[in-house]
């Protein structure tokens, strides 16, 4: 069940990942990996969605989301197959990820992770990745169920959270709550708000400025805490 864009509740056609606007119509267009066969991939499949939001990690954002694209291709297919790459021998399917252009700055850790989520996919939910958003009920619940995936934390739970709630219709009630930042209307914080070029360049902005301010916290706590351990100055 998800909500359309003018509140009601509506369900997408044979539980697809697709938005469904006011109209009950699928009509997805995502603009985030700035690739069109890339972004086609993520606009209609549930786990290739997954799958870029896990490796969008410590590289740039275009290139965690045109992951899912390269990994189908290399493994000879349009898609992406839970049940396929759960049971995978694994120095293979970590040979997908670095052989070169390698799909992410740590290769290796990525090929195990995306592996260890599609495992815990097939164990939980048969092996359909929409099947974790498709009945959930609350926002609340909804963020519990991406955070227990494998490689989601809270933060990335609340990201994707947002993604699917602000781009492929997915929302359930409180779900920007749920989301916290990541789902204010309007927000330049992360994947969730990316729908082209130039909303790229403002989510880039503010990771820059928050890395920067984290930067300088850390460095004042740092200097505080080396004072107190001096203790008073004499006088």
């Amino acid at each position: 069940m998800t909500k359309s864009d003018n509140g009601r509740d509506s369900t997408s056609k044979d539980g697809n990942i697709s938005k469904v606007g006011s109209t009950g119509e699928d009509d997805l267009t995502l603009r985030i990996a700035q690739q069109p066969e890339a972004d086609e991939l993520l606009a209609r499949s549930p786990l290739a969605a997954l799958v870029g939001m896990l490796l969008d990690q410590q590289v740039p954002m275009e290139w965690a989301f045109t992951g899912p694209y390269t990994l189908a291709e290399r493994m000879g297919s349009d898609d992406l197959d839970a049940g396929k790459i759960a049971a995978y021998d694994p120095d293979a399917f970590t040979s997908l990820f670095t052989t070169k252009p390698a799909l992410h700055r740590y290769p290796g850790s990525m090929a195990q992770r995306v592996q260890q989520l599609c495992q815990y996919l097939v164990a939980e939910y048969e092996g359909d990745a929409s099947a974790v958003w498709r009945d959930a009920g609350t926002g609340e619940e909804l963020l519990r169920r991406l955070n227990a995936l494998p490689g989601f934390g809270t933060q990335k739970a609340q990201i994707f959270l947002a993604l699917l709630g602000k781009q492929f219709g997915v929302r359930p009630t409180g779900w920007r709550a749920a989301a916290g930042a990541y789902g204010e209307d309007g927000s330049r914080r992360s994947v969730a708000d990316i729908t082209g070029p130039e909303s790229l360049a403002e989510v880039r902005a503010y990771k820059q400025e928050a890395k920067a301010a984290a930067k300088a916290a850390k460095a004042a706590k740092k200097a505080t805490t080396a004072k107190a351990a001096k203790g008073p100055s004499k006088g």
